[in-house]
């Protein structure tokens, strides 16, 4: 066994990534404070070629070098806008017939792995922020609450955790 070289992994350069057709998932980024955090969905959403990002609120927007640090050039790979509402994006999402699904512990929450995408949907999953997660309103417009069984003594992940295992799980669904 030996480990691949950077030139076996078939990498795309970037006009072939912004060529190749994404899967069709929207990650919406409410108020979430950390750069460091943000840039490492941009690179998470460059692994799993989702469609796009949409910063809301308190977010850091590129170019900042805590975003560049983690992001690793993917902030050039994956589209993303800014809005300063999340409220207004997801409003914008649902008139686009987004599935709206948001990432959050509540009494209505349904457990990640049970969860089923509708195939040839398009879904907009809502991250929130670090301390207070995703906010109230924007839950009520949801389609769908997921959450991430978990089973320790902390019941809470990083957001940069979490966007890896719900895009793992989701984009498998999909393509099954």
């Amino acid at each position: 066994m030996r480990k691949l070289k950077n030139k076996e992994l078939n990498r795309l350069n970037l006009s072939e990534f912004k060529r190749k057709k994404k899967v069709p998932i929207t990650i919406v980024l409410d108020n979430v404070r950390s750069a460091h955090n943000v840039g490492s969905v941009f690179r998470t959403s460059d692994a799993f070629l989702i469609e796009q990002i949409i910063l809301c609120g308190i977010c850091p927007i590129p170019p900042k070098k805590e975003i560049q640090k983690t992001a690793l050039g993917s902030t050039e790979s994956v589209n993303w806008v800014y809005s300063p509402k999340t409220m207004d994006c997801i409003k914008e999402l649902i008139n686009q017939n987004y599935e709206i699904i948001s990432l959050e512990q509540t009494n209505q929450s349904i457990s990640l792995k049970d969860y089923r995408p509708q195939k040839n949907s398009k879904i907009a999953l809502i991250f929130g922020n670090e301390v207070n997660g995703v906010n109230q309103e924007c839950l009520e417009f949801s389609h769908s609450i997921v959450e991430i069984p978990q089973y320790g003594t902390k019941h809470s992940l990083n957001i940069s955790v979490s966007v890896g295992i719900v895009l793992w799980e989701i984009t498998n669904k999909l393509t099954i």
